[in-house]
């Protein structure tokens, strides 16, 4: 009999399988928000497709002087611009969305998916940075479905201090990622509930791979709800008896509408002061998350028309921003509003690391020109994070039940913390994964590892709103004029013959009083003296004669001052025209 050729069937099981083998893996990986609070941008790349979640920006702390902006170092996208998909955006914070503007300005985004008060937040700083280009934006919600190559994107609702709050679903061929964005669980929040009930759903399909926010991970219990600030709030207004001065973050539309409310419950008129808290509450007015009739708003400039017990200003700078309303009220710089003795100043929030000095000089400030300062303290709860503590985190490993996990926008010990409660909750530890930026992840077959391949970041300081970045050089330049001064070596070369025309002059800026000291005229010693033997050889470059300098004095100054000012050797030839009389007196 002929050879009878069997037919093999392959079950659906097998097939989903050798679909997934034929795919290639995902690769997550971050280019901000790990071991920083700020500029959170999470990656989500196959071989064909990047898909992007958020991309905010970081505040500058005080070392970081004539810094506007630290935002995410873009390079590894612009490289890979043809593969980027979309931009999810999980809420409207600045963290989250501040970094918008630049990417815009440096690459090509095909669209950006966000909440509908995010949407109207992006459309008002697009508009501030005067971009042209148009660029889709898509508001999306709860039951949206997005397909973006073989990624499939769903969301759920999460509470947060801003309404329109969402964790992403990522779903590929390879396995489901959740990534939760920024949460807490509020049972009582000023926004709609946390879905707890499609959070169980997804979990019980399976979840291969949590990300979850780590911001409070130190923090045991449960964060307050947004509505327990209410209460210290409407005390506060109680007892002032003359204006009523609150600062709180722009962005925080959830406390702005409780400021509202108790403004409203007072029979007082508001008075908002900061383009940004007057787009971003013009924005949540227009979609009823903030309700204010326009006869109780007043402008600033006719606020001496009404009695000071009638007013409450909302303004910007509860941070301490130097250029913030705030500040420029404690310093007695706004055109309208000086503080005066019955007014009470009510800071809304909590310090971000590294603000807490540029507080407490406002604070000072405010206290010395009369005011009543209330800040958040045991006396008045004031403000309510929106983050997750340590028991609203184990809540979630219990409801989300991921076969993998990865802490998510925090410093690097609130990751470890949080990947450790994981383990505590029963997850194996080689199953966490506490990354830095840059660190990839590979799922592959519902299998996560980390892979020995990195990708490059780095921070971008901006300095105004151009997307063209500082260089840490600058940075650390800046720094070194602030705190060690400048002393700047004049000196003039005949070059054709190697020979000094004049004992280098030097001119020195913050570095030290000299009017009483010869510290001058011996640093202008020293470099003469290197100058003369270097000037000796025969081939000298001018890189050669400004390094002597530099290396000359710097060596004279650290050995009698013990200080390391920025060197500037300035080099002149006898061709220019030099004014030897005027470097001697401005320098």
């Amino acid at each position: 009999m002929p050879n009878e050729t069997k037919e093999v069937k392959t079950t659906k099981k097998e097939k989903n399988t050798l679909n997934i083998l034929s795919k290639s893996p995902i690769k997550i990986y971050a280019l901000g928000g790990l071991g920083e609070v700020g500029k959170n941008i999470y990656c989500f790349e196959d071989d064909k497709s990047i898909i992007i979640v958020d991309c905010g920006v970081m505040f500058p702390d005080d070392s970081l002087l004539g810094v506007n902006y630290v935002i995410p170092d873009f390079t590894y996208l612009i490289q890979n611009q043809e593969k980027i998909r979309a931009l999810i955006i999980t809420h409207g914070h600045e963290d989250h969305i501040g970094g918008i503007p630049f990417i815009l300005q440096l690459l090509k985004i095909p669209v950006i998916y966000a909440p509908k008060l995010a949407v109207a937040l992006i459309r008002n700083k697009i508009n501030d940075f005067k971009l042209r280009d148009p660029i889709p934006l898509i508001e999306y919600n709860e039951n949206s479905i997005y397909h973006l190559g073989d990624f499939t994107i769903r969301f759920f609702h999460v509470t947060h201090s801003i309404p329109d709050s969402y964790g992403i679903i990522i779903d590929t061929p390879q396995g489901r990622i959740v990534e939760t964005g920024d949460f807490k669980i509020d049972l009582t929040p000023i926004d709609a509930d946390f879905n707890i009930t499609k959070l169980v759903e997804i979990g019980n399909e399976g979840i291969d791979l949590l990300m979850a926010d780590s911001t409070n991970a130190e923090k045991e219990g449960y964060t307050p709800s947004e509505k327990s600030v209410i209460f210290s709030i409407l005390d506060t207004f109680q007892q002032a008896y003359g204006r009523i001065i609150i600062s709180t973050f722009s962005s925080n539309i959830s406390r702005i509408a409780q400021i509202v409310d108790a403004t409203r419950r007072f029979n007082k008129k508001l008075c908002v002061i900061g383009r940004s808290m007057e787009a971003n509450i013009n924005s949540a007015r227009e979609f009823g998350y903030i309700k204010i009739k326009d006869s109780d708003l007043i402008d600033v400039e006719k606020i001496n028309n009404y009695k000071k017990n009638e007013i409450v200003i909302l303004c910007t700078g509860s941070q301490g921003e130097p250029l913030a309303a705030l500040s420029r009220i404690a310093n007695n710089e706004h055109k309208y509003i000086h503080i005066v003795p019955g007014d009470s100043v009510i800071f809304s929030s909590s310090p971000i690391p590294g603000n807490t000095q540029g507080i407490n000089t406002v604070v000072n400030k405010l206290i010395k020109a009369g005011a009543t300062v209330y800040q958040n303290d045991q006396q008045y709860s004031l403000h309510a994070s929106g983050h997750p503590s340590k028991q609203e985190l184990r809540l979630l490993q219990k409801l989300a039940r991921p076969k993998y996990f990865m802490p998510v926008h925090g410093e690097y010990r609130m990751l470890k913390i949080h990947a450790e409660l994981a383990q505590e909750m029963g997850m194996p530890k080689e199953n966490t994964f506490v990354c830095n930026n840059g660190d990839v992840l590979n799922l592959f077959n519902h299998k996560v590892t980390r892979s020995m391949h990195t990708i490059g970041t780095d921070s971008l300081y901006i300095d105004g709103m151009d997307a063209v970045s500082l260089s840490t050089s600058v940075i650390k330049d800046r720094n070194i004029i602030s705190n060690e001064g400048m002393v700047a070596i004049y000196i003039i070369l005949d070059s054709q013959n190697s020979k000094l025309l004049n004992y280098p002059i030097v001119r020195t800026n913050g570095f030290m009083m000299v009017s009483k000291s010869n510290i001058i005229y011996r640093i202008s010693d020293a470099v003469y003296n290197g100058l003369s033997k270097l000037l000796a050889k025969e081939r000298v470059t001018y890189q050669q004669i400004k390094d002597t300098i530099r290396q000359g004095a710097s060596r004279f100054i650290y050995y009698e001052t013990k200080r390391r000012p920025m060197i500037i050797p300035v080099v002149l030839t006898k061709n220019k025209d030099v004014d030897l009389k005027e470097i001697k007196q401005n320098g």
